[in-house]
């Protein structure tokens, strides 16, 4: 992203009244961020959403400066920017409609090659639930995941330790700016973390610590995965909130259960109970209801069949997958304009056709 660009999105964010969604219906209307802020006042009256109220203070020279002074600091901390428009910002996010327009990140974070699945739970994690945890970040090591988090106490720190442990990639999604840490005392696990991995953040280094960051942080989690898993929660609390959104973007959620009377297992039998959650009882339920295949070191040679013919809605999907590559379900179904359910039985005949294969994660590639 051009320095140019990164300092009008970023005074773009300063306005007050401009969330992410109407950041970029502003940005699809008008071009560039850059577009955006020098456009006149009665051009953006005409854009939906658009009020007196939401622009006011919008042309303050502030937003401007603000934004000098974050460049400033991502410069001189070596900070990575992804904006939601490049093909390095995280697929599964970009089709979130409220995912951030900016992302900033430290370490060598990769969700490109490897299925990506989040933990969350409660921050009194029980020691049968660190345990659970444990055991299922090992089961799963076979299968390569990024494990994605929010550095806090209990389930979340034990998920990233045993991510490390087990010699795999995870994310950090923090609920401030980079230039701090929450909770202070996690701050011995942040080279180890950034070593195998990296931490992720939409907040700017000048934004105040607030809780509700906290509940805005966790659409990033539930965006980035195909899948969130809690491992013990309470009535009520921030993992459940990561879990109705996951559930809102059409992602799988998985839930620990246990005993009625135990009060940390609330949370995770009132998801089952409610059908927003598969019931985990074993790691192996994860790469079964994801359909993650192991990589094999060696692959038969397949004898592709020539001269296939596709009716009229598998060439549209054959030749979107040709030129966006590997794709998940929700993707196609979105770019292809198809009903999600038609979509997923035009791939299966498409599949034993043998144009198309599965990949782990829930997507599809032509072969």
């Amino acid at each position: 992203m051009e320095d140019d660009d990164l300092l009008y999105t970023l005074a773009l964010q300063h306005v007050p009244n401009i969330g992410d969604i109407l950041a970029k219906r502003l940005i699809a209307h008008c071009g560039t961020a850059k577009a955006v802020m020098q456009s006149k006042k009665e051009t953006l009256l005409k854009i939906d959403g658009i009020g007196t109220h939401t622009l006011r203070n919008f042309f303050d020279v502030t937003h401007l400066k603000a934004a000098e002074n974050e460049i400033a600091f991502i410069a001189d901390n070596a900070i990575k920017v992804s904006y939601f428009k490049d093909e390095k910002y995280p697929v599964a996010l970009k089709h979130c409609i409220d995912s951030p327009v900016l992302l900033f990140e430290t370490g060598t974070i990769n969700v490109t090659e490897s299925p990506v699945i989040s933990i969350v739970g409660t921050r009194k994690i029980t020691n049968s639930g660190v345990a659970f945890c444990e055991r299922l970040v090992e089961v799963l090591k076979p299968y390569n995941p990024v494990i994605v988090s929010g550095f806090a106490y209990g389930t979340d720190i034990s998920a990233h330790k045993s991510a490390i442990e087990n010699s795999l990639q995870t994310i950090g999604c923090l609920a401030h700016g980079l230039n701090q840490i929450y909770p202070k005392v996690h701050k011995k696990y942040m080279a180890a973390v950034e070593a195998n991995g990296g931490f992720l953040t939409d907040f700017w280094s000048s934004d105040t610590f607030d809780r509700n960051n906290f509940l805005k942080r966790n659409r990033v989690i539930a965006g980035l995965s195909e899948a969130t898993i809690v491992i013990e929660s309470a009535e009520k609390g921030g993992s459940l909130v990561t879990a109705d959104i996951a559930h809102s973007y059409n992602r799988d959620v998985f839930a620990v259960p246990g005993r009625p009377t135990d009060k940390l297992s609330t949370g995770c039998n009132n998801l089952i109970k409610s059908q927003k959650a598969h019931m985990l009882t074993n790691p192996l339920d994860v790469p079964y209801m994801l359909n993650w295949q192991l990589e094999k070191t060696s692959k038969p040679a397949v004898q592709k069949q020539l001269f296939v013919e596709l009716d009229a809605t598998e060439k549209v999907i054959y030749n979107y997958l040709k030129t966006e590559h590997k794709q998940q379900l929700d993707a196609i179904a979105l770019h292809c304009k198809i009903p999600i359910f038609k979509v997923s039985s035009t791939l299966l005949n498409m599949e034993l056709k043998g144009v198309i294969r599965p990949l782990p994660g829930k997507l599809f590639e032509v072969v």
